[in-house]
Order: C-alpha cells, then sequence, then structure tokens
C-alpha cells in the first residue's frame, strides 16, 4: 500500500509514455555473458567473509523501515534457518547480537553522514518508536544520539555527503 505523500519533494513525477520507452542501452548478450560471472564473483567475495560478517551485511541491507528476521537473512544466503544459527554458534555470534551490531553501525553512519531527524533513523535502523532507539543507543555509546552527533559535528566527523555504511 503506498504511503502517504507530505510534500513535492518526496515523490517523483514521470510520463508514462516515458516509462514505456524501451531501454536503448540494454543488451541481453551482453547481459547473458557477464551475469554469470558477476555471480561468481559475488559468491567469491560472499565465501571469503565469515558467516557473521555476512549476515551483518545482509542486515544492514535489509534494515530500512523493517525488522528482518532470521528466516528473511537465512533465506539471503540460500540456507535453512538451523544451519544458519548452527554456523553462528559455530563462530560464537548470536543472530541478536549481529542485528544489535548492525544497528549501531548503521545509526553512526546515519548520525555521522546524513540530516535525517532522530525519529528517521530509528524508523530505518527497525525501531517502533525513537524512544526504544534513543535507549540502545545510550546503551551503545553512553549518551544520546543527539549529544553523540554534536560531539562529533564538533570534531570535525561529520560529512555533508552521503555515503552507503554497506
Amino acid at each position: 500500500m503506498p504511503r502517504e505523500v507530505r510534500s513535492p519533494a518526496e515523490c517523483a513525477c514521470v510520463d508514462k509514455a516515458d516509462v514505456e520507452r524501451p531501454f536503448v542501452t540494454h543488451n541481453a548478450d551482453l547481459l547473458a555473458i557477464l551475469a554469470p560471472q558477476l555471480e561468481a564473483e559475488l559468491t567469491q567475495q560472499l565465501a571469503q567473509k565469515s558467516v557473521s560478517e555476512q549476515v551483518k551485511g545482509i542486515l544492514k541491507r535489509l534494515l530500512a523501515g523493517q525488522r528482518p528476521g532470521l528466516e528473511a537473512v537465512a533465506g539471503e544466503l540460500r540456507l535453512s534457518t538451523r544451519t544458519l544459527q548452527r554456523r553462528l554458534t559455530g563462530e560464537r555470534a548470536t543472530f541478536q547480537q549481529l542485528m544489535e551490531d548492525a544497528r549501531r553501525e548503521l545509526a553512526q553512519h546515519y548520525l555521522l553522514h546524513s540530516s535525517l531527524e532522530l525519529n528517521e533513523t530509528a524508523y530505518l535502523l527497525g525501531y517502533e518508536d525513537a524512544n526504544s532507539f534513543f535507549r540502545a543507543f545510550h546503551h551503545w555509546e553512553g549518551t544520546s544520539p543527539g549529544e553523540w552527533r554534536a560531539s562529533h559535528a564538533r570534531s570535525g566527523q561529520i560529512q555533508e555527503t552521503e555515503t552507503s555504511p554497506v
């Protein structure tokens, strides 16, 4: 279900005729040649990372206003939930701890590299309300998100451009 648009800056208007135009540079033959190689390289890069690192990377990608579960991450890794749990246990990691680590790293990234409001940051990290985010952040950093952002702004660590944390 589409969400309510609150301002014109939140939407992009595209003419229907433009959407229906063919993608001029699409090359199915080239894609057929490159896709298997790209997939193999991605699989190789993922295989070089521990399961914990892979899970945290997937969580960072999936955390966007939702709270991905073990099942979703296991599906991304093409593993059963039980196999994923076994592998995490073998690395002395828990799904919950990796979720918390991913949220903490993303929170720091959002606070340093964006102008998001704190409640927007809480939403993006999958918290149901800003208070839960504030409590978690205070537990991680020993201070509030606003104070942390301000202290890092004074030390010159905040950048105005947004970069990907993944």
